[in-house]
């Protein structure tokens, strides 16, 4: 067993609870403090995940000697002065995506990290779905040839209506982007992953569909709808809701995909599939635990998850016999286990292989979508990702 590490957790909307209980199942991880914005929001976030120590600001937070870890969980605008003062506070930090507003604020805290060594993480969690590991290995191991074409999706409706609203509709708290940044981002680094290749040209077209929402008076919890007492007010949108992008990989290969916020029935619909000059392979995340193979002069087929019929470097991110289906909690724990295995090896990369993203794909991911962002605001050309 490890040693036990003590983490913090700056940030406890949507995602932060769901850091809290992926790390715990690791074992050996103990969060002993939650940060807010006052302390009354931080003592009642606390109660809720049986925390014991509350703290009002991240400031204090930081200044807690006992805090190793701290997982940054707050909207994206926080991210650059969070992450730098835990930095400067000598923590290891694990940021939730994107990590920055823009490339130029995610290179600043990528040389931070670097120059201070502390760990330093993003969740890209689809990575640790065991059949987007599968994927991956086939692709390296050549099991589909020269890759030509990838192409999907990431689909959601948490933003349909005009009273539906978030954080991430605002350009001083989300960035540039709204659907691309928050979604998009996954996709990319995912495709990436998959393939093994960098994207390195990309042309856009972003829109937002519904240029006028009620906002409400105060903040709401992720993808709740609004209720008919709450007070609101006019918003005028200018971030993307829904966008295509067209991309071309470092090899050569082109794709496509497409991201939406205002898509009925499509919940959380992540697909990528990657063509090769022999084969095909592809996942959906919603059908999470099974994944398409390709062929022509052969029946394309689903490979249903089974550790057994895993690529042996890949059963590990396989906890279950088959049958018993893992899925989006499962990856993330899977990725909490790589960082922390990381940190308990004092991150030093002998002990310990880096296979979690690090800021370093954080940062090339804010540039992809400063390049998708750039393309659509200058006519939909062909633009470079500016690494």
């Amino acid at each position: 067993m490890p040693k036990k590490i003590r983490a913090g957790l700056i940030g406890a909307g949507f995602v932060g609870p769901l850091h809290v209980e992926a790390a715990r199942r690791l074992g050996y991880v103990e969060f002993i403090a939650v940060a807010s914005s006052t302390k009354e929001s931080a003592s009642r976030k606390a109660d809720r995940l049986t925390i014991d120590r509350a703290y009002a600001g991240y400031e204090e937070l930081l200044a807690d000697d006992d805090v190793q870890v701290v997982h940054v969980c707050t909207p994206n605008y926080l991210h650059r002065p969070v992450v730098k003062a835990a930095i400067r506070a000598g923590k290891h930090v694990i940021c939730d995506k994107p990590l920055a507003m823009t490339a130029a604020e995610a290179k600043e805290l990528r040389d931070d990290a670097q120059s201070r060594g502390v760990v330093n993480a993003v969740t890209f969690n689809y990575r640790f779905n065991p059949l987007v590991q599968q994927a991956r290995s086939t692709v390296a191991k050549g099991g589909i040839g020269t890759v030509r074409f990838v192409h999907g999706y990431y689909l959601q409706d948490h933003l349909l209506y005009e009273t539906d609203f978030s954080w991430r509709l605002e350009p001083e708290k989300a960035g540039l982007s709204c659907a691309v940044g928050d979604i998009g981002s996954h996709w990319c680094d995912t495709a990436q992953f998959i393939t093994g290749l960098r994207i390195v040209r990309v042309l856009a077209s972003l829109s937002t569909t519904i240029a006028k929402r009620k906002k409400p008076g105060r903040s709401r919890e992720a993808f709740a709808a609004g209720g008919a007492s709450e007070r609101v007010e006019d918003y005028d949108c200018t971030l993307d809701d829904l966008g295509s992008v067209l991309v071309e990989f470092e090899n050569g290969a082109r794709g496509a995909f497409s991201v939406g916020q205002v898509c009925p029935g499509h919940k959380n619909d992540l697909r990528v599939e990657v063509n090769g000059e022999k084969g095909s392979i592809g996942w959906i995340q919603e059908d999470a635990h099974k994944v398409w193979i390709g062929h022509r002069g052969d029946a394309s087929g689903t490979l249903q998850l089974d550790p057994a019929l895993l690529d042996e470097s890949v059963r590990r991110y396989s906890n279950l016999p088959g049958g018993h289906n893992e899925a989006w909690a499962d990856a993330f724990k899977n990725m909490m286990r790589n960082i922390y295995e990381f940190v308990s090896a004092d991150g030093v990369s002998d002990k310990a292989p880096v296979e979690f993203p690090t800021f370093e794909d954080g940062y090339r991911v804010n540039c992809i979508v400063d390049a998708i962002v750039k393309s659509s605001r200058e006519g939909s050309g062909w633009t470079a990702v500016e690494y």
